[in-house]
């Protein structure tokens, strides 16, 4: 089938209408094309302005089934730091060498980690590595002594997630081979984890429309 007419048979299924998470999912698994892994992504419009500071929505979460992405981790660390980054299984380790890289336009990376007291080479990049969303942060775990564990949980499939301008939250949360219980429960968790994350500053309703799509098909609005 055309991918014209296969996007079109697909809106025919969904116009105007909203879905369960469950509903929702098994309709993009039982639609699946053949020849195509697709990634499922899920799309969260919050009641925020993450211009202001106390409206804020960023953090990472664990998937319970990873999200299906082979991470790229990119680590600035020395001596003992460096062997450990190594032997969890990171790309990329290095210091000086590895900021002069990436000033050349090297950022071929889903994930950059520090140890705290390289952050002085890595500060130098920041104007680089900042607009890429690829600066290490204490909060998000990525400026950490304990590199091991950061290497790995990022090669596990954790995400990062961070409100954008107009307050929307979205991000790959699994490919359509997992099957509908594996994604059903990453969407699930994703979304606890988001009405967690919930920011002082939010007034009114938190979490106003949620919607679910695959990569290279269409988008299915979440009954919330």
């Amino acid at each position: 089938m055309k991918k014209g007419k296969y996007i079109s048979d697909l809106y025919k299924n969904i116009e105007n209408k909203s879905f369960n998470v469950k509903d929702a999912v098994n309709f993009f698994v039982e639609k699946k094309r053949d020849n195509f892994d697709e990634t499922i992504e899920i799309s969260m419009n919050l009641g925020i302005d993450p211009r202001h500071a106390d409206q804020m929505v960023r953090g990472v979460i664990s998937l319970p089934n990873g999200n299906g992405k082979e991470m790229k981790v990119a680590v600035f660390a020395k001596d003992k730091k460096a062997e450990e980054a190594r032997s969890a299984g990171a790309d990329v380790v290095g210091a000086e060498d590895l900021a002069d890289d990436m000033q050349k336009g090297n950022l071929n990376y889903d994930r950059v980690v520090s140890t705290p007291d390289m952050m002085g080479i890595v500060g130098r990049i920041g104007k680089i590595l900042g607009p890429k969303g690829l600066m290490p942060n204490p909060k998000l775990g990525t400026v950490t002594a304990d590199v091991k564990a950061a290497v790995e949980a990022a090669k596990s499939g954790q995400i990062q997630y961070r409100a954008e301008k107009n307050g929307i939250v979205q991000a790959g949360i699994g490919k359509i081979s997992f099957g509908s219980d594996k994604l059903i429960q990453n969407v699930n968790s994703f979304i606890e984890t988001i009405k967690k994350a919930r920011p002082s500053g939010a007034k009114g309703i938190f979490i106003k429309k949620i919607s679910i799509s695959s990569t290279m098909g269409v988008g299915i609005n979440i009954d919330i």
